[in-house]
Parts: structure tokens; sequence; C-alpha cells
């Protein structure tokens, strides 16, 4: 992924709201379905790291990116947004 949709998609993401919460679970097999369900639907995922969760934020967006073959856009604080590309009818058309 470039620099440029990069930038793009984390314009997108600036007015979406976390759907995914780690809290001091951290990481479960129903947070990868519903990260996988978001992803099929939307392309575009913001989630959250909450102050108990056991690891970074980084760290949780790597671990689920990973999970649901997704890539991480952007980490800021406790925020990561996560991207994945749908094969067909794309809604989210990345610049060159």
């Amino acid at each position: 992924m470039t620099s440029k949709q990069r930038a793009y998609l984390r314009s997108l993401s600036n007015k979406l709201e976390p759907i995914l919460h780690a809290g001091k679970g951290g990481i479960s097999d129903a947070m990868i379905r519903q990260a996988d369900d978001a992803l099929t639907a939307r392309e575009l995922i913001k989630g959250k790291a909450l102050e108990t969760a056991p690891a970074t934020a980084r760290e949780i967006a790597e671990e689920i990116a990973a999970a649901v073959n997704a890539e991480v856009v952007q980490v800021v604080g406790r925020t990561f947004v996560l991207f994945r590309q749908k094969e067909k009818d794309s809604q989210i058309k990345l610049p060159r």
C-alpha cells in the first residue's frame, strides 16, 4: 500500500466510530469473527484498545489484521484502523 493510498484511507476513517473494543480479555475468537464480518461489509473499520487491554493498540491491530488478512492503516494512541478490500464490487476506490 502506498503512502497516498494510506492517507486516503485515513481521511475516510476520520468520520468512523470504533466498532471493535479490546479490553482486559484481549483478543477473543468472537472479536476476530466480528472484525472479519465488519471488514466484509464495510472494508474499513476502526477499533480501540481500552486502558485495561493487555497489549498496545499496535500489537492488537497487527494481531487482528493478521488473523483476518487485512492491513493496518493507522494507529494513533489507543485507536487503530484496519482495511481489507473486497475482491469484487469494492466500495472504496484507492488512488494509484
